[in-house]
């Protein structure tokens, strides 16, 4: 089934929208230190989720989750490993009840000779993912879980690829990186390690919307910073509910981070286990727990499971009237969208298709399109969704659906697509209007990642190994 979107004409719109915010630019971030408690621990915290058809296998979704934002690259001596006590899932729900139908588990164990003999993460060049010069490594297990059904290890103890001390400790990363991509039965691939951070943006969005006169923006605060990733590549029929692609090519998904013993807010906002697995961290649209939830709401969203969120009021509430918009009212003089705002309710909590009854009036990405689906049982829940009918783009648009290009969010998510200024022109009404603001058309200027992406899996960049308060080196 593909979509007949006609959202947004907006390819001759956005070549003519030139015009900036009354003197400018507009806002956003990523989940980077998003709320207060998952702050204190980076091994934990979900920093972006991606979702899209593989540009070169397209019988195949790639499923990108980061965590532990802000790693400097020379941030030793024990750099940045995945946490041993936590477990990392990647969720997807093809019915839309806002429950898994198939979760994937990612669990790490450290092995550290270090002892008493050395503080080094490596003494000597390192040149294979099992050399005896590399004294710290981490391995991992995937585990498929679907209910009902006991979980089934796709992979057990492979090897993620290190952090990136540098080229005289390690002379080919890339190298590195090729050994670290894992086969899965069925067709599929796995890779886990540490990677450049491929979000891109100004955070000066903090600073009163880029310094109240719009003089902070343009820089790329993340460049040089790296990520730790876990990335699936698998058919989409793996995914798809009832195993049918064809029938079925809708998904929500979303990642969570699990530990034992965190002094977490759970989801009733009140209580704290300590007993078991609680999800202290959890990821799905980009930019929604960062600038549309409140920071009281904040820790116990990262609790939240998907299917409690049209129950918690305040969540709703702040969705039909987001902040963002008022402050661009106050600061700038642009006039916010009425509230309540149906248009993106539809895009963050039920997707986008005609059945929801909402103001975008088209058939994009919600599970309701799937034919099997009860509508009785779709329950709207905070997921990034994917069409996985639609197929890559010749010519991809940064903008995404608003810019004529139905591959990129809010359908999925791609390393390429420009969140921030999607977002910023979806919270001004763009997506209801099918008008681009041109008051916003400069966003943050900041408008393609400052590495390259592969052409392959996992797609996401080298980690960097140069200082990020030094000038990066030519070439």
């Amino acid at each position: 089934m593909t979509p007949t979107v006609a959202l947004l004409g907006a390819g001759a719109f956005l070549a003519t929208a030139t015009v900036a915010l009354p003197d400018g630019n507009p806002a956003g971030a990523s989940s980077h230190r998003e709320a207060p408690l998952i702050a204190t621990s980076p091994q934990l915290d979900n920093t972006d989720l991606y979702a899209f058809v593989s540009p070169d296998r397209t019988d195949t979704v790639t499923l990108v989750a980061n965590f532990v934002p802000f790693q400097e690259p020379n941030g030793g001596p024990n750099f940045h490993p995945f946490a041993a006590d936590a477990r990392y899932n990647l969720n997807v729900d093809a019915d839309g009840d806002a429950k898994p139908d198939v979760t994937y588990r990612f669990t790490f164990k450290n092995q550290d000779k270090r002892g008493t003999s050395t503080f080094l993460y490596n003494n000597g060049p390192v040149t294979s993912l099992d050399d005896e010069n590399l004294l710290f490594r981490q391995t991992y297990t995937v585990e498929e879980i679907r209910p009902g059904k006991g979980p089934r290890k796709l992979v057990e103890n492979a090897l993620a690829a290190p952090s990136n001390v540098g080229k005289a400790s390690m002379p080919d990363y890339g190298a590195l990186r090729d050994a670290a991509l894992t086969e899965l039965p069925g067709g599929g691939k796995v890779f886990a390690g540490q990677t450049e951070d491929p979000f891109f943006l100004d955070l000066r969005v903090f600073d009163l919307l880029y310094g109240g006169d719009l003089s902070e923006v343009g820089q790329d605060t993340v460049a040089g910073y790296n990520v730790n990733t876990i990335a699936l590549q698998l058919p989409k029929n793996a995914l798809a509910l009832n195993g049918d692609a064809d029938r079925n090519p809708v998904i929500g998904v979303w990642s969570t981070t699990e530990r034992r013993g965190f002094d977490i807010v759970t989801a009733d906002g009140k209580n704290r286990d300590w007993g078991k697995f609680v999800q202290v961290s959890r990821l799905g649209n980009p930019l929604v727990n960062e600038v549309v939830v409140p920071a009281a709401l904040k820790d116990r969203f990262n609790a939240l499971t998907p299917d409690q969120d049209a129950k918690v009021t305040e969540l709703v509430d702040r969705v039909n009237n987001p902040e963002v918009p008022q402050l661009i009212e106050k600061i700038y003089g642009l006039k916010a969208p009425a509230a309540p705002r149906a248009d993106l309710v539809e895009i963050f909590l039920t997707g986008i298709a005609k059945a929801t009854d909402g103001p975008i009036q088209a058939d994009l990405n919600s599970q309701l399109l799937n034919k099997d689906v009860d509508p009785k049982k779709f329950v709207p829940a905070e997921e990034l969704r994917l069409n996985m009918s639609v197929p890559p783009a010749a010519k991809p648009s940064r903008l995404g659906v608003l810019g004529g290009d139905l591959a990129g969010f809010p359908n999925g998510r791609r390393l390429t697509d420009d969140v921030v200024d999607i977002e910023l022109q979806a919270l001004e009404g763009a997506a209801a209007t099918g008008k681009l603001v041109p008051a916003l058309a400069k966003g943050d200027m900041v408008d393609v990642n400052n590495k390259g992406f592969g052409n392959t899996f996992p797609y996401v960049g080298l980690p960097e190994y140069w200082p990020v308060n030094r000038a990066l080196p030519k070439g």
